[in-house]
């Protein structure tokens, strides 16, 4: 058996590394610190400081020309049953109306074929992009609910050993206190899935919401199911539903795993008031993802009127409160949303516009990377130490400063080996020399 492999040099933020690692460089303005990584047989060996202390000044500036590598994001909030049918179900208006319309035509026609072509283009995307997992909420009433579980079943067992694929039955959450719902819950469980219910709008608020969330909870605690809801995706009720979510967690004690996607609306909350609501999740233990650009489309549109008022989660506020929250790509050309490839370096790079999150802080990057591992409870949670996968996502830049002004080329490394680049592309000159430094 050969031995252990030594890495090139690298630029890794250093709240991607083991934090009880010792004797490394002092991280640069933008966190980054640069280390040399050994593996064998797939995982990490050895994380080594570099240059090491005594090493020529030639090497020391050496540094500057790193290129910049962070372990492969986690996409917690996808929707793999309808991405590319945009151009077939078009929501031209980009309001949530149009959407769910033209959602509704589309499920009709949905079979498992189409599920199938469309899932299989999509992980291949996310993994040639450098994604390791991906939640993905179903549509799980109606004639597409069997096509569309069979077949992302089918591409989670494909795609086994590669991309971890989470699957989320989605339903209005009043569908929990029917026997069909008690139905549901065991076959999602049976499939090792989420139970997932919406909220909000597109629904009207109703007076049964709080006894199908419950209903939802006593299936999940009886199950063992996580819970990710889509909650307060709308400009009315601020924040009703997280709170509403959150007092019950908290008056049953429960321990199931919950997250709330969106949690949109509670950014029309006052200072005041939405640190109130921040802390109560906090305290009730739930996560939240933050979907800020199928939101930002969607969302406070007016005729005519460019939206002066952005509606998507108050990130820094749930942070600061101490709720770990991930960020997501949500739709992905389909009609709640028409851009997205499943390309998180794109999303670091339009979330740093739309929710001024930003990479070089802590727990800007954690939104992308440990944050998510942790809501989805994956084995790994994203952070270099021995013994974790020799996974990176290497990019043509030496900074994120450089990240920020073009979106970058990438290598992925996955088990220790080097991926293969796309036969069209021309290295970059950080990246070409990568695989040939001593």
């Amino acid at each position: 058996m050969s031995g252990p492999e030594l890495l090139p040099p690298l630029l890794v933020p250093r709240a991607l590394l083991d934090p009880g690692l010792e004797g490394l460089g002092p991280a640069d303005d933008e966190g980054l610190v640069a280390v040399r990584l050994e593996h064998l047989q797939g995982r990490i060996s050895a994380i080594h400081p570099w240059p090491k202390p005594g090493d020529s000044a030639q090497q020391q500036r050496a540094v500057a020309a790193l290129p910049l590598a962070i372990t492969p994001p986690v996409e917690p909030h996808a929707h793999l049953d309808k991405p590319f049918t945009a151009a077939a179900f078009p929501n031209w208006e980009g309001t949530v109306a149009g959407a769910f319309a033209a959602n509704i035509d589309e499920a009709q026609s949905r079979d498992l074929e189409g599920v199938l072509a469309r899932g299989e283009q999509a992980l291949e995307l996310a993994w040639s992009h450098g994604l390791r997992a991906i939640r993905s909420h179903i549509d799980s009433l109606g004639v597409a609910a069997a096509p569309s579980w069979e077949a992302l079943l089918n591409l989670r067992q494909r795609w086994e050993g590669r991309l971890e694929l989470q699957l989320v039955a989605m339903v209005p959450i009043q569908h929990w206190l029917s026997p069909e719902g008690e139905q549901l819950a065991q076959r999602v469980a049976a499939a090792a899935g989420v139970l997932g219910g919406v909220i909000g709008p597109p629904f009207a608020s109703r007076r049964r919401d709080r006894e199908g969330l419950a209903a939802l909870l006593h299936l999940a605690e009886r199950l063992g199911c996580a819970v990710d809801l889509h909650i307060d995706e709308g400009s009315t009720d601020p924040g009703r539903g997280v709170a509403m979510v959150s007092r019950l967690m908290l008056e049953r004690r429960s321990a199931v795993p919950l997250v709330c996607s969106h949690a949109s609306s509670m950014s029309l909350l006052g200072d005041r008031p939405c640190q109130r609501l921040c802390e109560a999740i906090a305290a009730a233990g739930i996560g939240v993802i933050a979907l800020p650009t199928t939101n930002l489309w969607l969302l406070g549109r007016r005729a005519d009127h460019t939206p002066l008022l952005r509606i998507h989660s108050p990130i820094r506020q749930l942070q600061r409160a101490g709720v770990e929250v991930a960020l997501g790509g949500d739709n992905v050309q389909d009609p709640w949303y028409p851009g997205g490839a499943f390309d998180p370096i794109e999303l670091v790079r339009l979330a740093t516009l739309l929710s001024h999150v930003v990479p070089w802080q802590r727990q800007g990057l954690a939104a992308f990377t440990t944050a998510p591992s942790r809501l989805l409870g994956l084995a790994w949670d994203g952070v270099l130490r021995v013994g974790a996968p020799a996974d990176l996502l290497v990019l043509g830049a030496g900074s994120w400063r450089q990240v920020l002004a073009q979106a970058p080329q990438r290598r992925l490394l996955r088990g220790g080996q080097w991926q293969p680049p796309p036969a069209s592309e021309h290295p970059s000159p950080l990246l070409s020399s990568l695989l040939h430094r001593p």
